[in-house]
This record gives structure tokens, sequence and C-alpha cells, in this order.
């Protein structure tokens, strides 16, 4: 038995990484993983704002027909 053929029954050798890509790779992955978290906690969709602005704009304009004087009065 010749010394390469020993070697070819031992466990095949590990892959080479280059540890700064795999440290940007894992970077990469942790931030899309914040943002996807942020973007179910925070994140709302266009028609969601829509409708809250609505909303809102619809409050404003009862609150002011409700005045008993066209003044706003001033804040001291």
């Amino acid at each position: 038995m010749t010394r390469a053929a020993g070697f070819a029954r031992l466990a095949p050798m590990s892959e080479i990484v280059n540890l700064r890509q795999a440290k940007k790779r894992k970077a990469r992955a942790e931030k899309e993983a914040r943002a996807e978290a942020n973007r179910a906690k925070f994140g709302r969709t266009k028609a969601e704002r829509r409708k809250a602005g609505a909303e809102r704009a619809k409050a404003a304009r009862e609150l002011d027909g409700k005045r008993l004087t066209g003044k706003r009065p001033a804040l001291d």
C-alpha cells in the first residue's frame, strides 16, 4: 500500500472558506433578518397609511366644524 492510497481512505478534506466572505455573508443575513422583523413591526401597507390619513383628516374637519368661534384660541 502506498502512501497516497492510505490517504484516499480517510475522510475528505473540509471545504476551504474565505473568512472575510463568510463574515460578510453572515452580516448580510443578520441585517436582512433585522429588516424583516422591522417590516413586520413597523411596516404598513399603502392602503393602511391612506386610510389612517383619511381618518385623521375627517377627525380634524369634524373638530373644526364643532368650534364655536372661527379663530383658534392663542396658546400661551
